[in-house]
C-alpha cells in the first residue's frame, strides 16, 4: 500500500521535468557561417598599383566564431557608389587556416591591385573606389566592406639616371627628365627628391623641381648634414587641383644612389680687403676689413702678412670671427702685404684673399 504514492510521485516528477524541456522552444537553425563584412578596409596607392588592407573576419552575421574562410573578391568601380561586387577585379585567396585568435586580434589581409591605364584615363580628375567581400567555403558572402576610395589620375615613370656627388654647396644630384605628357586641366607633376640617412634610416624630402622640359635637370640639397651616408631616390608626383585642396599620387622610385657626404670643401675665398694705417699721436697699428663669408659651416678667419720678398706668416693664434682685424705689432718706415683665408667648422681652409698693402710712416 505504501509504495503506490511513492511511484505516482516518481510519475508527476517525470512530467515536469519532461514539460520543462518541452518549454525551451524550437532548436536554433545551423549557421550559415557568413563572414562578418570587414569595417576596416583601407586603401593607399603608388604609382599604378593601389595597396588594400583589411581585418580577416572572426565573427560570423549570427556572431559565432568563424571556422572556415573562403576567397575574398576585390571590388573595384570607377563609381563612387558602390552597392554589389559585379565583376570582381581579383580575387583574394583564402587563408590556410583559421588560427584561433580572439575577435581584437584579427589577422590583417593585404591585397594589391595594379590599375588598368584605361581606368585612369576615364576620368584622371576622379576616383577609384574599392571594397572587398569575404566569402565562406561554400562561395557565399554577407555583403561589401566599407568603401574607401583613391585618385585616378595617371601617374609619369620616374626620372632616368639618376646621380649624386658632393660638392661645396651641397649635394649635387642630376637626372634625366622625358618632360611633361599632355595631361587634363587641373594636373601638374614635379620631380620629388627623398633622402634617407643611412643612420638613422628617416625618410625626409630635400626637395621637389617642375617636370619642365625634356633633357638634363639638377637639384642641389644643402639641408644634409657633412660627414654622414645618405641614400637619395627621385619620384614623379601628380598633383590634382581640387576646390577642398591638393590631391597627390606618387609614381614609381628610382633606384637609390648612395652618397658619403664627406666634407673636403673649404669656405669661399673672403673677397673686399682693404688696408688702413692709423696712429698719429698714438702708437701705430694697421686695420683691416673685408666683405663676410656667408658659408653654412663658416668657422673663422686667418689673417696672412708679409713684407716685400719674404714668406706670409699667419697673425692671429685662433681663429678671427668677425671680417676685421687690428695689426698692432707694426714698424714705422716698412710696407706690409695682407692676405685673409676662411676656414670652416671641419679646418677646411680656403685659398687666400687678393692682397692689400699698407705702408706705415716714419715718425718724425
Amino acid at each position: 500500500m505504501n509504495a503506490a504514492p511513492g511511484k505516482f510521485m516518481a510519475v508527476v516528477g517525470a512530467c515536469l521535468l519532461l514539460a520543462g524541456c518541452a518549454q525551451t522552444g524550437p532548436p536554433l537553425p545551423p549557421s550559415l557561417e557568413l563572414p562578418r563584412p570587414p569595417s576596416d578596409l583601407r586603401a593607399s596607392r603608388k604609382g599604378n598599383v593601389v595597396t588594400l588592407t583589411w581585418s580577416e573576419p572572426r565573427l560570423t552575421t549570427d556572431r559565432q566564431s568563424v571556422r572556415y574562410l573562403g576567397p575574398t573578391r576585390i571590388c573595384r568601380s570607377a563609381e563612387p557608389e558602390m552597392a554589389e561586387c559585379g565583376d570582381p577585379a581579383g580575387l583574394a585567396a583564402a587563408p590556410q587556416r583559421v588560427p584561433k585568435q580572439k575577435p581584437a586580434q584579427a589577422k590583417p589581409q593585404l591585397y594589391a591591385d595594379t590599375l588598368p591605364s584605361a581606368l585612369q584615363e576615364q576620368n584622371p580628375a576622379g576616383e577609384i573606389t574599392y571594397a572587398v567581400e569575404v566569402l565562406n567555403r561554400d562561395g557565399r558572402g554577407a555583403g561589401l566592406s566599407n568603401r574607401v576610395r583613391v585618385p585616378a589620375v595617371p601617374t609619369l615613370p620616374p626620372p632616368q639616371d639618376l646621380a649624386a656627388e658632393p660638392a661645396a654647396k651641397g649635394i649635387v644630384l642630376t637626372w634625366t627628365s622625358a618632360g611633361s605628357m599632355p595631361g587634363p586641366a587641373g594636373v601638374e607633376h614635379r620631380y620629388r627628391i627623398y633622402r634617407r640617412d643611412e643612420s638613422t634610416g628617416k625618410d625626409a624630402v630635400a626637395g621637389e623641381v617642375p617636370v619642365g622640359e625634356a633633357g638634363s635637370a639638377q637639384f642641389v640639397d644643402s639641408s644634409f648634414e657633412w660627414e654622414h651616408t645618405y641614400l637619395y631616390r627621385a619620384v614623379t608626383v601628380s598633383i590634382v587641383s581640387r576646390p577642398g585642396g591638393e590631391v597627390q599620387v606618387e609614381g614609381d622610385d628610382t633606384p637609390a644612389v648612395r652618397v658619403v657626404a664627406h666634407d673636403v670643401f673649404p669656405p669661399d675665398v673672403p673677397a673686399g680687403l682693404q688696408a688702413g694705417y692709423s696712429g698719429e699721436g698714438q702708437k701705430a697699428f694697421v686695420d683691416l676689413v673685408w666683405a663676410p663669408v656667408t658659408d653654412a659651416d663658416f668657422a673663422g678667419y686667418n689673417v696672412y702678412r708679409h713684407e716685400v720678398g719674404a714668406t706670409a706668416t699667419k697673425l692671429n693664434s685662433e681663429l678671427v670671427k668677425s671680417p676685421s682685424y687690428r695689426d698692432s705689432a707694426v714698424d714705422s718706415g716698412k710696407t706690409y702685404f695682407y692676405s685673409v683665408s676662411a676656414v670652416d667648422v671641419r679646418g677646411n681652409e680656403s685659398g687666400k684673399s687678393e692682397e692689400a698693402s699698407e705702408t706705415v710712416p716714419v715718425k718724425n
